[in-house]
């Protein structure tokens, strides 16, 4: 049996770039990475990275990235001061793992 030649990977046809997708979607709605994932169909890893950078190109357009920390679902650890926007691995008061992921919305 012959194989046949693979067919070549056609992209595909986007009229916004990501990060404008990312953007409209946050606009007025308050959503987790998984959402935002869902919504512009990219994995959960590059939504962050392309997060921090809307977060320092929109603040010159007198708008915010407002971000809703994470939260410890067993004892109610807010990680106000944390930098990073992914979600914790572990709590540093119970050591629990059932953490709420960040939510992130614009204004």
């Amino acid at each position: 049996m012959r194989k046949r030649p693979k067919e070549p990977f056609i992209p595909v046809e986007r009229h916004e770039t990501v990060r404008q997708k990312i953007i409209s979607a946050l606009d007025g709605q308050t959503l987790s990475a998984k959402e935002i994932s869902g919504n512009v169909s990219i994995p959960e890893k590059e939504v962050y990275e392309h997060l921090e950078h809307i977060q320092r190109t929109i603040s010159k357009r007198n708008r915010n990235l407002i971000i809703t920390p994470a939260e410890c679902i067993k004892c109610g650890f807010v990680f106000r001061k944390r930098e990073r926007l992914k979600k914790p691995g572990k709590c540093p008061v119970c050591r629990s793992e059932l953490i709420e992921e960040p939510l992130f919305s614009i204004k």
